[in-house]
């Protein structure tokens, strides 16, 4: 009888050879006979292609073809019984039976209707036991072959697919049952000894095996009796927890075995360890040395062979011996392995991936010490449970921890098991249990960290409890964090470790269901793997991420907030790896990662964070081969050697050259140099980490290594480095060609003897490759060197044809000159000029077109001396230039200087320089006539300068016309010096006749003027507010799809004509793309169009502003003009007139003082910039305030919302006329 997996069927097996199906309340459904001649529904199908008759079948020749097959009848021990497996969705069933024609069992697949869906081919040996994968892809069963007996897959078309050879010989065991674990992850084999001796007694095995990378692991063993307590009556796996295995004993005793996954590797954490993984596979250990070799699983570095199956491996946990192991067997013996020197080979230890075929090995392997039989004061309960002791750990040389569940109770025993000193056997010794502690509770994990030798145990609730194994008393107690409270996980953890977070040493836990937990908090819900290594914790995600966080000075809310599905790590912190990758473990010291896939196959990946702090571990302690080697090899930027701690790289320049010594290596890291600081871009340095002396201030970084390196090369050996010393000048920030090309040439003319040294061919060959070719050429060139120039130019792709005449030209000319044409040639004008002005006067001419053409005429001033005729050409030539460049004062000044008097007052004439003009005046000796002249023509060009004060002193002075000044003076509103001159010349009448009308005539004119200024403030300033108020109602009411977009749809009069957004915006983007192409002037006169006040127009708001602000920049600099006209007005008894004026003057301040506030308000400057948000808002006006963010004004209009500035410190109210 076999119920299906939803418990809504079940099916009946009769004596009378028929299948019969029931509803669950046993109401019959369907009867079928058992055995069918048909094959099923999913009968193959053949076209005639290929058949048996007419393969090719080698040595057995052409009548194999027709030979019929044999069967082979069911096994002797097989109880013809039929047995029924269902598939874990219920919806098909296998029937394995005995067919009564052959003798030999089948295997049929029906379906939830009954209806038969396939058959098995024949299998000879086919044995009694099935199990359907719950996943549906397989059907496990048994199989006997001639001398060994495998586990065989069917799939459901009725087809062999795959299989695996149980450690026994034939007709050894039987096989009782196949049982598959719910995830389809564990398939556990129930065996039973075949009695051959009757003074023998049988035993009971169940094995559990597991597959990875297509290969089939024996992980545990489990031995019992046949007999007695011991006798196995049922075994079935839990249908929830997929790692729970439930053993029903005779005699009422039952067990319950909960297995999780765990990595059993090394623990040290310095270079000695070598990483060591070891996987169990029945009775062999299978050890992976990762530090040395990565090679995939089932394949291993070397095998520990042992008598009996394997159970547990621990590595002991001690940092200087870590490659130290002990393994647990089924026999319940612990075998203890050390590296080290053996007199002998030993013959347990066989070379698995990394020898044979006549390679050397070069590794370390460990040897057997001795195997240990653990010693019980009671081993009665030993014979129900076969593994007795768990969670092994290896805490000393010769002291182990184990774990023991009592029979009776829910409790935990812990075993402090040590060796027994035996000088007889040498290969055998004797573990006694020399103390034990009860827990009360079932212990579910146990870790020990290796710095810190403590202890943490696990219960099955949660709680976390230390374990004080060195106390006399052995002690347990309470875990606490930092706060004093007991921790507890709120979930089981499957896998737990200890680690220093900060300060404290924390406990790290991940369920079954990754769940993370930092003590009892938790951090993280998407973890499927983690390890700790030195500083680092290091984790996997279901992201498909591996991220590692450095713990030294974390904290909880560093870790969670890093590790928060909302939180987007950078940098070195987070990379990408394959999907479903684990951590298998880290190699110490180094920059390996080691990840498993899902399959089974391994990857590594050197994690950024884990290699930059290898890196910095490597530069503190001057160990720069291994750092360079890393990263070159991980294409680190080099530049973090010097950047890493400047000072000490440039203190330690000779170490870092011997350790590199290679030339390619240094040639490398010269060409990799910037100026950038990479330790502040590309990695920046941990926050924890201690801060280095900055860069030195008086040199830039490249120079600076460049030329520390070059010195070093040089006393050291200049002609092994010649390419890196050749290098560091070239790298310079400004290349040092010529010095490089001169050492070239050296190289040619004397060829060193050294064996190290390289030829100039090699040398220039070399450079080529640093620095393109008609650079170098030109530099050679700039050397004057004509050897040097050939050399490079052979190597170049130059046509000779071209560079051999011009040569051959330059060689025959004057040196002077020769230089000359060779820097002009190269464009080196400056140079050129200083050559050409060596070759005598008869070359002037064309030394002075130069300095035209190139505008070099300071360089060529400082060529010749003061009193030369050339000099004073050079400055003739410069001042005129000066002209041409509207430069007249500096012009008149250089004519000046020279003497070109004539010409220097032309140009001070032009500028309005009046009084250089009268100077030069003098030492032409101009008559009178000609100074009255030169005076009236001053004062005309000064009055068009608005420089009536300076003109009117030109004209008294010159032409002794003061009638003329004091006109002047009063056009230009200096009414206290036209009085002075007045006075000075005694005419009194001209007070009368035009002094006084000319001061009323400007009182009425800046009346005038403010009550314009006043009428035009107050017209804008309403229409501001109105232009706002439209814009805010457009806002609320969310017209944005009536109305065009932009700030134009804001700014519409009352009267102004609604035109579509799409013609406005069009329109106007059409206009802007015409301006694009315009003049300087055209433009402005755009920008000023663009402004318009016209009402309705776009963006007359700012036009608005803009008109506001001028107008009160326009008031504001009247305020001198005003104090100046009260004085004289007052002075003249004009005092109602100056009253009048003050009081316009003061009225119209104070309007435009208490306007300012309300038109430059600073809500609309925000509303301006700013989306209206908040709860109050609505979608209309968000989506409002978003498209005015949109068409926000530009920055060249920004300056518009300042508010003009009004400075009430000036003073220019009179007193006395209040």
């Amino acid at each position: 009888m076999s119920w299906s997996p939803d418990q809504e069927l079940v099916l009946l097996a009769t004596g009378q050879q028929t299948l019969i199906m029931m509803t669950k309340d046993f109401e019959p459904i369907l009867e079928q006979q058992i055995h069918q001649d048909d094959f099923g529904e999913s009968k193959f199908i053949t076209v005639g292609w290929g058949r048996k008759e007419t393969q090719f079948h080698g040595s057995e020749g052409r009548q194999a073809a027709f030979q019929m097959q044999m069967h082979e009848s069911a096994l002797p021990w097989d109880d013809h019984r039929p047995q029924v497996t269902w598939r874990g969705d219920g919806q098909f069933f296998a029937v394995s039976v005995v067919c009564p024609e052959t003798g030999a069992r089948k295997v049929r697949v029906w379906n939830r209707e009954f209806a038969l869906q396939s058959t098995s081919e024949p299998v000879a040996g086919l044995g009694p036991a099935l199990a359907w994968k719950p996943s549906g892809s397989l059907i496990a069963s048994t199989q006997d072959k001639p001398n060994q007996q495998d586990i065989v897959f069917f799939e459901k078309n009725g087809l062999l697919h795959g299989h695996f050879t149980l450690p026994f010989l034939k007709d050894e065991v039987k096989v009782n049952d196949l049982l598959w674990n719910a995830d389809s992850s564990v398939l556990a084999v129930w065996l039973e000894d075949l009695q051959r001796e009757e003074s023998s007694i049988p035993k009971t095995c169940v094995q559990l095996w597991t597959v990875g990378n297509y290969h089939w692991y024996l992980k545990q063993s489990l031995s019992f009796s046949t007999c007695g307590k011991s006798k196995i009556v049922s075994l079935m796996w839990d249908p929830v927890t997929p790692y729970r295995l439930h053993v029903l004993c005779q005699g009422w005793h039952y067990l319950a075995y909960d297995w999780h996954w765990t990595t059993d590797r090394s623990v040290g954490d310095n270079s000695s360890d070598l990483s060591n993984v070891a996987v169990i596979d029945g009775n062999r250990v299978l050890v992976t040395v990762f530090r040395q070799t990565v090679v995939p699983p089932p394949m291993c570095t070397y095998q520990l062979l042992f008598p009996h199956p394997v159970n547990q491996v621990t590595f002991l946990a001690h940092p200087q011996k870590s490659n130290d192991l002990a393994v647990l067997d089924a026999s319940n013996q612990i075998s203890v392995y050390k590296c080290g020197d053996c007199p002998s080979a030993d013959p347990t230890v066989k070379l698995g991936a990394v020898g044979g075929s006549g390679f050397k090995v070069c590794l370390r392997t460990p040897h057997l010490e001795k195997r240990y039989k653990i010693q019980f004061e009671n081993n009665e309960d030993q014979d129900v449970n076969p593994l007795k002791l768990g969670l092994l750990t290896w805490i000393e040389e010769d002291v182990f921890l184990a774990v023991s569940h009592s029979e009776f109770s829910p409790r935990s025993v812990i075993h402090h098991l040590t060796a027994a000193s035996s000088e007889m056997d040498e290969e055998h010794g004797q573990l006694n249990v020399s103390s034990s502690a009860a827990v009360d509770g079932v212990i579910i994990s146990l870790c020990c960290n290796s710095k810190t030798k403590s202890v943490v145990l696990q219960l099955a609730d949660g709680q976390i409890f230390k374990y004080l194994w060195e106390s006399p008393s052995l002690a347990i107690k309470p875990w606490k964090n930092s706060g004093g409270f007991p921790v507890r996980f709120p979930y089981p953890c499957t896998q737990t470790e200890l680690a220093m977070i900060g300060e404290e040493e924390c406990v790290l836990g991940l369920t079954d269901r990754c769940r993370f937990f930092i003590n009892d908090i938790e951090v993280a819900s998407n973890i499927t793997s983690f390890a700790v290594y030195d500083e680092f914790l290091l984790l996997t995600t279901h992201s498909h991420t591996c991220q590692c966080f450095c713990l030294r000075d974390a904290s909880f809310k560093t870790l969670q907030a890093g590790l928060s599905s909302n939180h987007v790590s950078h940098g070195e912190v987070l990379r990408k790896v394959e999907r479903g990758s684990r951590i298998v473990t880290v190699v110490p010291q180094d920059t390996k990662l080691v990840l498993q896939m899902p399959r089974g196959n391994l990857e590594v990946v050197h994690h950024r964070a884990l290699v930059l702090a290898q890196i910095r571990k490597w530069l503190d302690k001057l160990m720069f081969k291994e750092a360079f080697e890393c990263m070159r090899k991980l294409r680190i930027n080099l530049n973090l050697i010097y950047d890493h701690n400047p000072k000490v790289f440039l203190g330690n320049v000779e170490t870092f050259i011997k350790q590199i010594d290679s030339v390619n290596h240094i040639n490398l890291f010269f060409t990799e140099l910037k100026e950038e600081d990479v330790t502040k871009t590309m990695y920046p340095a941990p926050v924890t980490s201690s801060v280095y002396l900055s860069r030195d201030p008086d040199g830039n970084k490249i120079d600076l290594v460049c030329d520390a390196m070059r010195a070093v090369m040089e006393s050291i050996n200049p002609h092994k480095y010649c390419l890196s010393i050749l290098t560091s000048h070239v790298k310079k920030t400004t290349p040092e060609l010529e010095i490089v090309l001169q050492k070239v040439h050296e190289l040619q003319g004397n060829a060193p003897s050294d064996p190290d040294a390289v030829s100039a061919e090699e040398a220039l060959k070399y450079l080529l490759h640093l620095v393109d070719v008609n650079e170098l050429y030109d530099h050679s060139l700039g050397t004057y060197d004509f050897d040097l120039v050939l050399m490079v130019a052979e190597k170049s792709q130059k046509d000779p044809k071209e560079y051999l005449p011009f040569l051959n030209t330059l060689k025959k000319m004057e040196t002077n000159y020769q230089r000359f044409t060779i820097d002009k040639y190269l464009k080196r004008y400056e140079k050129a000029i200083g050559h050409l002005s060596k070759c005598g006067p008869e070359y002037f001419p064309e030394c002075l077109n130069l300095i035209k053409d190139k505008n070099l005429y300071n360089e060529a001033l400082k060529l010749y001396s003061p009193s030369s005729q050339q000099y004073q050409d050079i400055s003739i030539a410069y001042g005129e230039h000066l002209m041409q460049e509207h430069m007249y004062e500096p012009a008149g000044l250089m004519f000046a200087r020279c003497g070109a008097h004539e010409k220097a007052l032309s140009a001070f004439l032009t500028c309005g320089n009046w009084k250089q003009a009268l100077c030069v005046a003098a030492q032409l000796n101009f008559t009178k006539d000609q100074l009255v002249g030169l005076g009236r023509t001053l004062a005309g060009k000064l009055v068009e300068q608005r420089k009536h004060i300076d003109a009117a002193m030109v004209l008294e002075e010159c032409a002794q016309d003061y009638e003329e000044a004091v006109l002047l003076l009063l056009e230009g509103a200096a009414w206290e010096e036209a009085l002075r001159l007045v006075y000075k010349y005694n005419r009194l009448d001209i007070i009368e006749t035009n002094v006084k009308p000319s001061i009323l005539e400007a009182q009425k004119n800046y009346m005038a003027f403010l009550d314009s200024q006043t009428a035009t403030f107050s017209r804008h300033k309403k229409r501001l507010l109105v232009v706002r108020e439209l814009k805010e109602q457009a806002q609320q009411a969310g017209l944005d799809d009536e109305v065009p977009h932009g700030q134009e749809s804001d700014l519409f009069s009352e009267t102004s004509s609604v035109v579509s957004g799409s013609e406005m915006s069009g329109k106007y983007s059409h206009s802007n793309s015409r301006i694009s192409a315009r003049s300087s002037k055209n433009r402005r006169k755009a920008e000023r169009k663009k402004h318009s006040l016209k009402e309705g127009s776009p963006l007359e708001d700012l036009a608005l502003l803009e008109a506001l602000s001028e107008v009160v920049q326009n008031t504001e600099n009247l305020k001198d003009e005003v104090y100046h006209i009260l004085k004289v007005l007052f002075l003249f008894e004009f005092d109602e007139q100056g009253r009048e004026l003050q009081k316009a003057f003061e009225d119209t301040l104070q309007l435009m003082e208490r306007s300012l506030p309300e038109i430059w308000t600073l809500t609309y400057q925000q509303n301006s910039a700013t989306p209206v948000l908040g709860p109050n808002s609505t979608a209309n006006s968000i989506m409002a305030s978003y498209q005015q963010q949109k068409t926000s004004v530009p920055v060249l209009d920004a300056e518009l919302f300042i508010p003009p500035k009004i400075n009430r410190r000036t003073q220019w109210k009179l007193s006395l006329l209040d």
